[in-house]
């Protein structure tokens, strides 16, 4: 967790620093999309100079994967909800379109990364152990999507394993998420719309212009309103953990076709548990404060959320979620990517993992192991790591399943399932 805030005056310099940061990196956006526009260039990633051809290319699908999965559709000739959420020829939106707030820069002002690059693990030389990245992971296809370089981005629309998919990251509530980008006959691919839903990323498709917030998944204004994405876990690990245990796996590049200051937090001290979320209209539920880091997972008729602080103490929280034993483990050893002007100098936030308590119709009890990321099931004696991984013991090299979870802040999770349970 991040240290105790400063007192007094210190404390609101550094709201006011903060604001000016958040103000500075809507003004850059606002005068990259000006100069663009005048000069003709397209507002997606693929303008300006990306400094070469360095990486691998995930535009198409790999090898043995559909290549058709990777076609998307056409743009659809309907009202669009980035022009007005509540046209009369569109479905009733499923909020107040008064609650959808600019954040700033425009759509795509922020720009989504469309022709992902990877490179292999050992070819990375720009994180440190301690950064955090984005992990998915499907039918043996692992990619890491570093967080210093989705902070600039918030978008990935990559193609994994054959499956059309998109990996998300909202700064704001610190949520990384990824979801299924086909949806019935529709490949889709999404954008940063430049507005806000309860200080959440909202995304838009641009087949359609329906409106989704990243927190839910779920298109709440436009042609798609109601529909929602199908899910895909991911995980939040440190770059030494992850490079340790997927050697062979790929990472994305910092050859974005964008020039950004790749490393760097614009949003420095805004973790502050003290602080306020930006440009949030919801109420705060008093049992934590505002940007206390809570995991939460379940589905929307059973939210459970885990304070991770308390996580981190006992290292291993056991709960029933719709009716599945699950196990929740913490522990230290990741930086914040919003703490610090360098992500790499980040204040320990550890890492987390949700999982199945079930193997092989067993149920696992799981103990803090010896030191720090270890744990023990008492029923085989084995030892497994933060990635619920075996490492040691009659179950080596098995895996429990990993379930969907997200690493946010209280204030976005309770805005979103507000009957949520709070644990422990």
């Amino acid at each position: 967790m991040t240290a105790q805030p400063p007192p007094g005056n210190t404390r609101r310099r550094r709201r006011a620093s903060l604001v000016a940061a958040l103000v500075a990196v809507v003004v850059v956006v606002v005068v990259v999309v000006v100069v663009g526009t005048a000069f003709g260039l397209r507002l997606t990633p693929g303008f300006g100079s990306g400094g070469g051809d360095a990486g691998v290319t995930a535009s198409a699908a790999p090898a043995g994967g559909d290549p058709d999965a990777a076609v998307e559709s056409a743009r659809e000739d309907v009202p669009s909800a980035l022009d007005r959420m509540d046209d009369p020829e569109l479905p009733t939106p499923l909020i107040d379109p008064a609650d959808v707030v600019s954040g700033g820069p425009p759509p795509d002002g922020i720009p989504p990364i469309d022709e992902p690059r990877f490179l292999a693990v050992d070819e990375v030389d720009f994180l440190v152990d301690e950064e955090p990245v984005v992990v998915l992971s499907l039918d043996g296809d692992t990619r890491a999507y570093p967080v210093q370089i989705l902070t600039w981005h918030e978008i990935v629309n990559d193609v994994v394993a054959g499956r059309p998919v998109t990996v998300t990251y909202c700064p704001l509530c610190n949520s990384a998420l990824a979801f299924e980008r086909t949806v019935d006959e529709r490949v889709l691919s999404f954008g940063t719309s430049g507005r806000l839903y309860l200080s959440n990323l909202v995304m838009y498709d641009r087949q359609t212009e329906s409106l989704w917030p990243q927190a839910e998944g779920r298109a709440v204004a436009g042609v798609l309103t109601g529909t929602e994405l199908d899910r895909l876990p991911v995980a939040l690990l440190p770059w030494g953990q992850f490079r340790d245990g997927f050697p062979d796996a790929l990472v994305l590049s910092r050859e974005t076709g964008t020039s950004r200051d790749y490393g760097r937090n614009p949003y420095v001290g805004y973790d502050d548990v003290e602080a306020s979320p930006f440009l949030f209209r919801g109420d705060v539920d008093p049992r934590l404060p505002a940007m206390a880091r809570v995991v939460g997972l379940g589905d929307p008729a059973d939210p459970v959320a885990v304070r991770t602080d308390e996580l981190l103490v006992r290292a291993v929280v056991e709960l029933e979620v719709a009716g599945e034993p699950v196990v929740v483990l913490g522990a230290p050893g990741q930086a914040s990517a919003l703490d610090t002007q360098e992500i790499a100098d980040g204040a320990d936030v550890g890492t987390t993992g949700v999982f199945s308590a079930t193997l092989d119709g067993r149920t696992l009890s799981l103990r803090p192991g010896e030191a720090p990321g270890e744990f023990v099931d008492d029923l085989t004696g084995s030892t497994w790591d933060v990635q619920g991984r075996a490492v040691a013991g009659s179950e080596v090299g098995r895996a429990l399943q990993r379930r969907p979870s997200t690493d946010t802040f209280w204030f976005s999770w309770q805005s979103f399932w507000p009957e949520t349970l709070l644990e422990p």
